[in-house]
Protein backbone atom coordinates (compact mmCIF):
# COMPACT_ATOMS: atom_id res chain seq x y z
CA UNK A 1 0.00 0.00 0.00
CA UNK A 2 2.76 2.40 0.68
CA UNK A 3 3.93 2.54 -3.00
CA UNK A 4 1.07 4.74 -3.52
CA UNK A 5 0.51 6.84 -0.57
CA UNK A 6 2.07 10.15 0.47
CA UNK A 7 0.34 12.68 2.47
CA UNK A 8 -3.20 12.24 1.40
CA UNK A 9 -4.89 9.56 0.66
CA UNK A 10 -4.68 8.27 -2.64
CA UNK A 11 -7.32 8.89 -5.59
CA UNK A 12 -7.68 5.91 -8.10
CA UNK A 13 -9.06 6.68 -11.24
CA UNK A 14 -11.16 3.91 -12.13
CA UNK A 15 -12.04 3.41 -16.41
CA UNK A 16 -15.10 1.68 -17.51
CA UNK A 17 -14.14 -0.01 -21.14
CA UNK A 18 -17.32 -1.92 -21.94
CA UNK A 19 -19.87 -0.11 -24.05
CA UNK A 20 -20.64 -0.93 -27.55
CA UNK A 21 -21.83 2.23 -28.97
CA UNK A 22 -23.74 0.80 -31.39
CA UNK A 23 -25.00 3.93 -32.48
CA UNK A 24 -21.91 4.74 -33.94
CA UNK A 25 -21.93 1.67 -36.31
CA UNK A 26 -20.50 0.70 -38.82
CA UNK A 27 -17.18 2.23 -37.53
CA UNK A 28 -17.96 0.97 -33.98
CA UNK A 29 -19.23 -3.08 -33.25
CA UNK A 30 -19.03 -5.35 -31.10
CA UNK A 31 -15.44 -6.50 -31.50
CA UNK A 32 -13.92 -3.35 -32.12
CA UNK A 33 -16.47 -0.81 -29.75
CA UNK A 34 -16.55 2.82 -29.50
CA UNK A 35 -13.43 3.07 -26.93
CA UNK A 36 -11.27 2.47 -29.76
CA UNK A 37 -12.54 4.72 -32.47
CA UNK A 38 -9.67 6.79 -33.98
CA UNK A 39 -11.28 10.99 -33.51
CA UNK A 40 -10.18 13.76 -36.19
CA UNK A 41 -7.05 13.74 -34.31
CA UNK A 42 -6.03 10.72 -34.66
CA UNK A 43 -6.16 9.49 -31.13
CA UNK A 44 -8.87 6.74 -29.70
CA UNK A 45 -11.26 7.58 -27.22
CA UNK A 46 -9.41 5.24 -25.07
CA UNK A 47 -6.16 6.50 -25.62
CA UNK A 48 -7.81 10.23 -24.41
CA UNK A 49 -9.40 8.59 -21.22
CA UNK A 50 -6.26 7.28 -20.23
CA UNK A 51 -4.33 10.45 -20.73
CA UNK A 52 -7.24 12.44 -18.81
CA UNK A 53 -7.00 9.77 -15.94
CA UNK A 54 -2.67 10.03 -15.74
CA UNK A 55 -3.08 13.63 -15.33
CA UNK A 56 -4.85 13.29 -11.88
CA UNK A 57 -3.84 9.89 -11.01
CA UNK A 58 -0.11 10.74 -9.68
CA UNK A 59 1.43 8.03 -8.50
CA UNK A 60 -1.45 6.08 -8.27
CA UNK A 61 -2.80 2.78 -10.39
CA UNK A 62 -5.44 2.88 -13.08
CA UNK A 63 -7.72 0.28 -13.00
CA UNK A 64 -9.64 -0.62 -16.26
CA UNK A 65 -12.86 -2.90 -15.81
CA UNK A 66 -13.63 -3.98 -19.23
CA UNK A 67 -14.72 -7.41 -21.04
CA UNK A 68 -12.34 -10.06 -21.37
CA UNK A 69 -12.29 -9.57 -25.49
CA UNK A 70 -11.00 -6.12 -24.95
CA UNK A 71 -8.35 -7.05 -22.57
CA UNK A 72 -5.34 -7.50 -25.23
CA UNK A 73 -6.49 -4.69 -27.33
CA UNK A 74 -6.48 -2.12 -24.26
CA UNK A 75 -3.47 -3.61 -22.93
CA UNK A 76 -1.32 -3.07 -26.08
CA UNK A 77 -3.16 0.37 -26.55
CA UNK A 78 -2.11 1.59 -22.82
CA UNK A 79 1.69 0.56 -23.88
CA UNK A 80 2.23 2.51 -25.88
CA UNK A 81 0.66 5.65 -23.76
CA UNK A 82 2.76 7.34 -21.34
CA UNK A 83 3.46 4.98 -17.90
CA UNK A 84 0.76 2.64 -19.39
CA UNK A 85 3.23 -0.54 -18.58
CA UNK A 86 3.49 -0.07 -14.77
CA UNK A 87 0.25 2.15 -13.76
CA UNK A 88 -2.60 0.01 -15.38
CA UNK A 89 -4.30 -2.85 -13.77
CA UNK A 90 -7.60 -4.82 -14.96
CA UNK A 91 -10.46 -6.13 -14.25
CA UNK A 92 -11.79 -8.36 -16.84
CA UNK A 93 -15.65 -9.31 -16.90
CA UNK A 94 -16.62 -12.22 -18.64
CA UNK A 95 -20.25 -10.75 -19.74
CA UNK A 96 -21.48 -7.22 -19.02
CA UNK A 97 -23.68 -6.66 -15.91
CA UNK A 98 -24.03 -3.23 -15.95
CA UNK A 99 -22.61 -0.08 -13.82
CA UNK A 100 -23.18 -0.95 -10.25
CA UNK A 101 -21.15 -4.21 -10.18
CA UNK A 102 -17.93 -3.09 -12.03
CA UNK A 103 -18.22 -0.28 -9.82
CA UNK A 104 -18.43 -2.67 -6.75
CA UNK A 105 -15.54 -4.83 -8.07
CA UNK A 106 -13.23 -2.00 -8.55
CA UNK A 107 -14.19 -0.63 -4.72
CA UNK A 108 -13.44 -4.10 -3.30
CA UNK A 109 -9.90 -3.57 -5.56
CA UNK A 110 -9.34 -0.26 -4.10
CA UNK A 111 -10.43 -0.68 -0.66
CA UNK A 112 -8.03 -3.79 -0.55
CA UNK A 113 -4.82 -2.88 -2.13
CA UNK A 114 -4.82 0.80 -1.18
CA UNK A 115 -7.10 1.13 2.01
CA UNK A 116 -10.62 2.44 3.52
CA UNK A 117 -9.48 6.28 2.72
CA UNK A 118 -8.57 5.80 -0.96
CA UNK A 119 -11.25 7.76 -3.46
CA UNK A 120 -12.13 6.37 -6.64
CA UNK A 121 -12.12 8.26 -9.71
CA UNK A 122 -15.04 6.75 -11.98
CA UNK A 123 -14.96 7.41 -15.73
CA UNK A 124 -16.17 5.88 -19.20
CA UNK A 125 -13.70 5.48 -21.36
CA UNK A 126 -15.92 6.33 -24.42
CA UNK A 127 -16.28 9.87 -23.39
CA UNK A 128 -14.73 13.21 -24.65
CA UNK A 129 -13.38 15.97 -22.65
CA UNK A 130 -12.03 18.93 -24.08
CA UNK A 131 -11.38 21.38 -20.93
CA UNK A 132 -8.52 19.69 -19.34
CA UNK A 133 -8.06 22.21 -16.56
CA UNK A 134 -11.38 22.56 -16.08
CA UNK A 135 -11.93 18.77 -15.65
CA UNK A 136 -8.83 18.62 -13.06
CA UNK A 137 -10.36 21.98 -11.67
CA UNK A 138 -13.23 19.75 -10.71
CA UNK A 139 -11.52 16.40 -10.40
CA UNK A 140 -9.89 17.93 -7.20
CA UNK A 141 -13.42 19.78 -5.47
CA UNK A 142 -14.57 16.09 -6.08
CA UNK A 143 -12.24 14.61 -4.36
CA UNK A 144 -12.19 16.93 -1.38
CA UNK A 145 -15.96 16.30 -1.33
CA UNK A 146 -15.64 12.73 -1.33
CA UNK A 147 -13.33 12.72 1.68
CA UNK A 148 -16.15 13.97 3.66
CA UNK A 149 -18.15 10.46 3.00
CA UNK A 150 -20.04 12.07 0.42
CA UNK A 151 -21.03 10.15 -3.46
CA UNK A 152 -20.19 12.35 -5.49
CA UNK A 153 -21.45 12.98 -9.25
CA UNK A 154 -20.26 15.27 -12.34
CA UNK A 155 -22.96 17.26 -14.08
CA UNK A 156 -22.57 19.25 -17.03
CA UNK A 157 -23.75 22.63 -17.33
CA UNK A 158 -26.76 21.95 -20.33
CA UNK A 159 -25.21 24.51 -23.74
CA UNK A 160 -28.79 23.39 -25.11
CA UNK A 161 -32.10 21.45 -24.85
CA UNK A 162 -30.65 17.98 -25.25
CA UNK A 163 -33.50 14.99 -24.64
CA UNK A 164 -30.72 12.32 -25.36
CA UNK A 165 -29.23 12.47 -21.15
CA UNK A 166 -30.75 11.97 -18.00
CA UNK A 167 -30.61 15.36 -15.80
CA UNK A 168 -29.56 16.26 -12.15
CA UNK A 169 -31.68 18.56 -10.27
CA UNK A 170 -29.27 19.99 -7.70
CA UNK A 171 -30.51 21.10 -3.79
CA UNK A 172 -28.57 23.18 -1.79
CA UNK A 173 -24.84 24.69 -2.44
CA UNK A 174 -22.09 22.78 -0.87
CA UNK A 175 -19.51 24.93 -1.85
CA UNK A 176 -18.96 28.53 -3.49
CA UNK A 177 -17.40 27.15 -6.75
CA UNK A 178 -20.99 25.31 -7.78
CA UNK A 179 -21.30 22.19 -6.07
CA UNK A 180 -24.61 21.14 -4.47
CA UNK A 181 -26.33 18.58 -2.43
CA UNK A 182 -28.61 16.35 -4.93
CA UNK A 183 -32.37 16.65 -4.89
CA UNK A 184 -32.98 14.54 -7.86
CA UNK A 185 -32.04 12.24 -10.47
CA UNK A 186 -34.73 12.97 -13.60
CA UNK A 187 -34.82 10.73 -16.42
CA UNK A 188 -34.43 11.99 -20.43
CA UNK A 189 -37.36 14.40 -21.08
CA UNK A 190 -39.21 15.39 -23.87
CA UNK A 191 -38.48 18.65 -25.78
CA UNK A 192 -40.68 20.96 -23.62
CA UNK A 193 -39.50 19.30 -20.10
CA UNK A 194 -35.31 20.07 -21.78
CA UNK A 195 -36.32 23.88 -22.44
CA UNK A 196 -37.52 23.97 -19.09
CA UNK A 197 -34.38 22.54 -17.19
CA UNK A 198 -32.17 24.58 -19.36
CA UNK A 199 -33.97 27.94 -18.50
CA UNK A 200 -34.60 27.32 -14.91
CA UNK A 201 -30.74 26.91 -14.32
CA UNK A 202 -31.03 23.99 -11.58
CA UNK A 203 -30.73 21.30 -14.14
CA UNK A 204 -27.04 19.69 -15.07
CA UNK A 205 -26.72 16.93 -17.49
CA UNK A 206 -25.60 13.13 -15.90
CA UNK A 207 -22.68 12.98 -16.70
CA UNK A 208 -22.09 9.16 -15.53
CA UNK A 209 -19.16 9.75 -13.71
CA UNK A 210 -18.70 9.46 -9.89
CA UNK A 211 -16.18 10.19 -7.29
CA UNK A 212 -16.41 8.41 -3.71
CA UNK A 213 -14.32 6.84 -1.13
CA UNK A 214 -13.86 2.83 -2.11
CA UNK A 215 -15.54 2.11 1.67
CA UNK A 216 -18.16 4.91 0.85
CA UNK A 217 -19.87 3.20 -1.98
CA UNK A 218 -19.38 -0.46 -0.41
CA UNK A 219 -21.32 1.18 2.60
CA UNK A 220 -24.34 2.32 0.38
CA UNK A 221 -24.57 -0.60 -1.74
CA UNK A 222 -24.71 -2.92 1.13
CA UNK A 223 -27.36 -0.84 2.65
CA UNK A 224 -29.18 0.42 -0.33
CA UNK A 225 -28.99 -2.83 -2.94
CA UNK A 226 -27.80 -5.51 -0.69
CA UNK A 227 -28.41 -8.25 -3.13
CA UNK A 228 -25.42 -6.33 -5.57
CA UNK A 229 -23.29 -5.70 -2.49
CA UNK A 230 -23.35 -9.78 -1.94
CA UNK A 231 -23.26 -11.09 -4.97
CA UNK A 232 -20.41 -9.15 -6.21
CA UNK A 233 -18.55 -9.59 -2.56
CA UNK A 234 -19.15 -13.56 -3.17
CA UNK A 235 -17.42 -12.34 -6.50
CA UNK A 236 -14.09 -10.85 -4.93
CA UNK A 237 -13.97 -13.34 -2.12
CA UNK A 238 -13.96 -16.22 -4.29
CA UNK A 239 -11.71 -14.92 -7.34
CA UNK A 240 -7.80 -15.01 -7.82
CA UNK A 241 -7.00 -11.71 -6.43
CA UNK A 242 -3.07 -12.27 -6.96
CA UNK A 243 -3.66 -12.58 -10.63
CA UNK A 244 -2.67 -9.96 -13.48
CA UNK A 245 -4.71 -9.36 -14.89
CA UNK A 246 -7.91 -9.87 -12.32
CA UNK A 247 -10.45 -12.62 -13.95
CA UNK A 248 -13.77 -12.57 -12.60
CA UNK A 249 -15.71 -15.89 -12.62
CA UNK A 250 -18.62 -16.03 -14.98
CA UNK A 251 -20.50 -18.57 -12.85
CA UNK A 252 -20.37 -15.86 -9.99
CA UNK A 253 -20.67 -13.00 -11.87
CA UNK A 254 -24.04 -13.99 -13.78
CA UNK A 255 -25.62 -14.22 -9.90
CA UNK A 256 -25.00 -10.41 -9.84
CA UNK A 257 -28.08 -8.12 -10.76
CA UNK A 258 -27.49 -6.31 -13.71
CA UNK A 259 -28.52 -2.64 -12.52
CA UNK A 260 -26.48 0.45 -12.80
CA UNK A 261 -25.11 2.81 -10.25
CA UNK A 262 -27.23 5.34 -10.45
CA UNK A 263 -30.48 3.27 -9.74
CA UNK A 264 -28.63 0.73 -7.30
CA UNK A 265 -27.22 3.98 -4.45
CA UNK A 266 -27.56 7.30 -6.37
CA UNK A 267 -30.75 7.90 -6.52
CA UNK A 268 -31.35 6.25 -2.91
CA UNK A 269 -28.62 7.82 -0.90
CA UNK A 270 -28.95 11.09 1.01
CA UNK A 271 -25.36 11.77 1.48
CA UNK A 272 -25.12 12.65 -2.64
CA UNK A 273 -23.43 15.45 -4.39
CA UNK A 274 -22.87 17.21 -7.65
CA UNK A 275 -20.11 19.15 -8.88
CA UNK A 276 -21.36 21.26 -11.82
CA UNK A 277 -18.91 21.79 -14.21
CA UNK A 278 -18.53 22.81 -17.47
CA UNK A 279 -14.80 20.87 -19.08
CA UNK A 280 -15.99 20.67 -22.76
CA UNK A 281 -17.95 17.06 -22.10
CA UNK A 282 -19.21 14.96 -24.71
CA UNK A 283 -20.43 11.31 -24.39
CA UNK A 284 -20.04 11.39 -28.08
CA UNK A 285 -23.39 9.31 -28.20
CA UNK A 286 -24.30 9.74 -32.41
CA UNK A 287 -22.76 10.41 -35.45
CA UNK A 288 -24.03 14.13 -35.37
CA UNK A 289 -22.04 14.34 -31.63
CA UNK A 290 -19.11 12.79 -34.04
CA UNK A 291 -19.22 15.25 -37.28
CA UNK A 292 -19.45 18.49 -34.33
CA UNK A 293 -15.61 17.47 -34.51
CA UNK A 294 -14.95 18.84 -37.52
CA UNK A 295 -15.06 22.17 -39.03
CA UNK A 296 -17.33 23.03 -41.60
CA UNK A 297 -16.98 24.26 -45.37
CA UNK A 298 -19.30 27.03 -46.52
CA UNK A 299 -21.71 24.97 -46.69
CA UNK A 300 -21.93 23.51 -43.62
CA UNK A 301 -20.25 20.07 -44.68
CA UNK A 302 -18.41 18.31 -43.02
CA UNK A 303 -15.51 15.51 -44.14
CA UNK A 304 -12.98 12.83 -43.49
CA UNK A 305 -11.33 11.46 -46.02
CA UNK A 306 -11.76 10.71 -50.04
CA UNK A 307 -14.99 13.01 -50.62
CA UNK A 308 -16.93 14.94 -53.57
CA UNK A 309 -20.22 16.77 -52.89
CA UNK A 310 -21.83 18.79 -55.29
CA UNK A 311 -24.51 21.39 -54.75
CA UNK A 312 -24.58 19.23 -51.05
CA UNK A 313 -24.98 20.67 -47.92
CA UNK A 314 -24.66 20.65 -44.08
CA UNK A 315 -23.85 16.73 -44.40
CA UNK A 316 -21.13 14.41 -42.65
CA UNK A 317 -18.82 12.34 -44.90
CA UNK A 318 -16.62 9.72 -43.21
CA UNK A 319 -14.58 7.76 -46.11
CA UNK A 320 -11.96 4.80 -45.74
CA UNK A 321 -9.70 4.31 -48.89
CA UNK A 322 -12.79 5.01 -51.57
CA UNK A 323 -14.14 7.91 -53.07
CA UNK A 324 -17.16 8.94 -51.44
CA UNK A 325 -19.48 11.64 -54.28
CA UNK A 326 -22.85 12.80 -52.97
CA UNK A 327 -25.13 15.27 -55.38
CA UNK A 328 -27.87 17.47 -54.07
CA UNK A 329 -28.35 16.24 -50.29
CA UNK A 330 -28.89 17.87 -47.44
CA UNK A 331 -28.29 16.95 -43.68
CA UNK A 332 -27.03 13.22 -44.49
CA UNK A 333 -24.47 11.07 -42.56
CA UNK A 334 -22.84 9.09 -44.76
CA UNK A 335 -19.94 6.58 -43.48
CA UNK A 336 -17.80 4.14 -45.73
CA UNK A 337 -15.95 1.44 -43.92
CA UNK A 338 -15.04 -0.59 -46.84
CA UNK A 339 -17.46 -3.30 -46.33
CA UNK A 340 -20.17 -1.38 -45.21
CA UNK A 341 -22.06 1.78 -45.92
CA UNK A 342 -23.94 4.15 -43.75
CA UNK A 343 -26.38 6.74 -45.13
CA UNK A 344 -28.70 8.32 -42.45
CA UNK A 345 -30.07 12.03 -42.24
CA UNK A 346 -28.77 13.60 -39.29
CA UNK A 347 -31.48 14.32 -37.11
CA UNK A 348 -31.89 10.32 -37.35
CA UNK A 349 -28.57 9.48 -36.21
CA UNK A 350 -29.77 7.95 -32.62
CA UNK A 351 -31.97 5.42 -34.48
CA UNK A 352 -28.80 3.47 -36.21
CA UNK A 353 -28.73 0.91 -33.43
CA UNK A 354 -31.63 -0.28 -34.80
CA UNK A 355 -29.55 -1.69 -38.03
CA UNK A 356 -27.34 -3.22 -35.35
CA UNK A 357 -30.13 -4.75 -33.62
CA UNK A 358 -31.94 -6.03 -37.27
CA UNK A 359 -28.40 -7.37 -38.13
CA UNK A 360 -28.23 -8.68 -35.04
CA UNK A 361 -31.16 -10.90 -35.23
CA UNK A 362 -30.22 -11.67 -39.12
CA UNK A 363 -26.50 -13.13 -37.21
CA UNK A 364 -24.75 -10.77 -40.10
CA UNK A 365 -21.24 -10.58 -39.38
CA UNK A 366 -21.20 -7.04 -39.93
CA UNK A 367 -22.93 -6.26 -36.09
CA UNK A 368 -19.35 -7.47 -35.15
CA UNK A 369 -16.68 -7.77 -37.06
CA UNK A 370 -14.88 -5.42 -39.77
CA UNK A 371 -12.56 -6.32 -42.59
CA UNK A 372 -10.04 -5.97 -40.30
CA UNK A 373 -10.09 -8.23 -37.01
CA UNK A 374 -8.05 -7.80 -34.20
CA UNK A 375 -6.29 -10.70 -32.31
CA UNK A 376 -4.27 -11.07 -29.11
CA UNK A 377 -1.55 -11.86 -31.76
CA UNK A 378 -1.93 -9.41 -34.19
CA UNK A 379 -4.46 -8.79 -36.96
CA UNK A 380 -6.46 -10.25 -39.84
CA UNK A 381 -7.98 -8.40 -42.90
CA UNK A 382 -10.34 -10.37 -45.40
CA UNK A 383 -9.93 -10.11 -48.86
CA UNK A 384 -12.12 -12.49 -50.10
CA UNK A 385 -15.16 -13.40 -48.73
CA UNK A 386 -17.52 -15.87 -51.29
CA UNK A 387 -19.00 -18.96 -51.17
CA UNK A 388 -16.40 -21.22 -51.73
CA UNK A 389 -12.92 -19.58 -50.53
CA UNK A 390 -12.62 -17.07 -47.70
CA UNK A 391 -8.98 -15.20 -48.40
CA UNK A 392 -7.76 -12.77 -45.53
CA UNK A 393 -4.16 -10.73 -45.19
CA UNK A 394 -2.99 -11.44 -41.55
CA UNK A 395 -0.28 -9.79 -39.72
CA UNK A 396 1.22 -11.31 -36.61
CA UNK A 397 3.51 -9.44 -34.11
CA UNK A 398 6.66 -10.19 -32.96
CA UNK A 399 7.05 -12.95 -30.19
CA UNK A 400 2.92 -13.61 -30.41
CA UNK A 401 1.29 -17.34 -31.53
CA UNK A 402 -1.58 -18.36 -32.73
CA UNK A 403 -3.43 -20.96 -31.10
CA UNK A 404 -2.76 -24.95 -31.59
CA UNK A 405 -5.88 -25.75 -33.33
CA UNK A 406 -7.75 -27.33 -36.05
CA UNK A 407 -10.44 -26.93 -38.77
CA UNK A 408 -13.32 -29.54 -39.60
CA UNK A 409 -14.90 -28.42 -42.31
CA UNK A 410 -11.92 -26.17 -44.69
CA UNK A 411 -7.87 -26.71 -45.04
CA UNK A 412 -5.89 -23.80 -45.50
CA UNK A 413 -2.72 -22.54 -47.48
CA UNK A 414 -0.42 -19.86 -46.14
CA UNK A 415 1.74 -17.75 -47.81
CA UNK A 416 4.65 -15.76 -46.42
CA UNK A 417 5.10 -11.81 -47.69
CA UNK A 418 7.09 -10.55 -45.33
CA UNK A 419 9.28 -11.37 -42.67
CA UNK A 420 9.80 -15.57 -41.18
CA UNK A 421 6.87 -17.63 -39.86
CA UNK A 422 7.50 -20.51 -37.76
CA UNK A 423 4.78 -23.43 -38.69
CA UNK A 424 3.98 -26.72 -36.90
CA UNK A 425 1.89 -29.12 -39.20
CA UNK A 426 0.75 -32.00 -37.71
CA UNK A 427 4.25 -33.49 -35.71
CA UNK A 428 6.43 -31.23 -38.42
CA UNK A 429 7.77 -27.68 -37.58
CA UNK A 430 9.54 -25.35 -40.30
CA UNK A 431 10.15 -21.73 -40.77
CA UNK A 432 8.78 -20.40 -43.85
CA UNK A 433 10.47 -17.08 -46.05
CA UNK A 434 9.66 -14.55 -47.62
CA UNK A 435 7.52 -16.11 -50.90
CA UNK A 436 7.57 -19.54 -49.66
CA UNK A 437 4.29 -21.36 -48.43
CA UNK A 438 2.41 -24.58 -47.29
CA UNK A 439 -0.50 -26.26 -47.24
CA UNK A 440 -2.56 -26.77 -44.01
CA UNK A 441 -5.63 -29.91 -44.83
CA UNK A 442 -8.87 -30.52 -42.94
CA UNK A 443 -8.11 -32.20 -39.79
CA UNK A 444 -4.52 -31.43 -38.91
CA UNK A 445 -3.06 -30.22 -36.16
CA UNK A 446 -1.25 -26.54 -36.61
CA UNK A 447 0.17 -23.43 -35.48
CA UNK A 448 1.91 -20.42 -36.87
CA UNK A 449 3.92 -18.31 -34.89
CA UNK A 450 6.09 -15.08 -34.81
CA UNK A 451 9.84 -15.90 -33.37
CA UNK A 452 11.34 -12.57 -35.16
CA UNK A 453 11.57 -8.98 -33.94
CA UNK A 454 9.38 -7.09 -37.54
CA UNK A 455 5.75 -7.87 -37.69
CA UNK A 456 4.82 -11.12 -40.31
CA UNK A 457 2.55 -10.46 -43.33
CA UNK A 458 1.06 -13.43 -44.60
CA UNK A 459 -1.79 -14.13 -47.11
CA UNK A 460 -4.05 -17.30 -46.14
CA UNK A 461 -6.94 -18.77 -48.42
CA UNK A 462 -9.47 -21.03 -46.97
CA UNK A 463 -10.78 -23.71 -49.31
CA UNK A 464 -14.23 -25.81 -48.21
CA UNK A 465 -17.74 -25.75 -47.48
CA UNK A 466 -17.75 -23.45 -44.16
CA UNK A 467 -15.36 -20.46 -43.17
CA UNK A 468 -17.09 -19.58 -39.74
CA UNK A 469 -14.88 -19.01 -36.85
CA UNK A 470 -16.66 -21.78 -34.58
CA UNK A 471 -14.74 -23.99 -37.12
CA UNK A 472 -11.80 -23.54 -34.72
CA UNK A 473 -10.89 -26.19 -32.15
CA UNK A 474 -8.06 -25.08 -29.98
CA UNK A 475 -6.11 -27.23 -27.78
CA UNK A 476 -3.84 -25.32 -26.79
CA UNK A 477 -3.52 -20.78 -26.80
CA UNK A 478 -1.60 -18.83 -24.44
CA UNK A 479 -4.32 -15.70 -24.70
CA UNK A 480 -6.48 -18.05 -22.81
CA UNK A 481 -9.09 -18.81 -25.50
CA UNK A 482 -8.95 -22.70 -24.74
CA UNK A 483 -12.40 -23.73 -23.32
Amino acid sequence: MSEYNDNQAPMIPVILSGGVGSRLWPVSRRAHPKPFMQLADGETLAEKTWNRARAVAGRAPILTVTSRDYYFYTRDLYQGLPDGDHQARYLLEPMGRNTAPAIALAAFFVRENLGDEATMLVMPADHLVSDQRNFEAAVHEAQQLASQDLLVTFGIHPTHAETGYGYIRQGEPLTASGSYRIDAFVEKPDIETAREYLESGKYHWNSGMFCFRASAVLDALAKYSAPVYEAVKNVWLNMDRNASPLEIPAELFAECPSISIDYAVMEKVANSAVVAADFGWSDIGSWKAISELYESDAAGNRIRGKAVLVESTNCFVQGGGRLVAAVGVDNLVIVDTGDAVLVADRNKAQDVKQVVAQLTELKDDAATYHQTVHRPWGSYTILEDADDCKVKRLVVKPGQVLSLQLHHRRSEHWTVVRGIAKVRRGDDEFLLEQNQSTYIPVETLHRLENPGTEDVHLIEVQTGDYFGEDDIERFEDIYGRVK
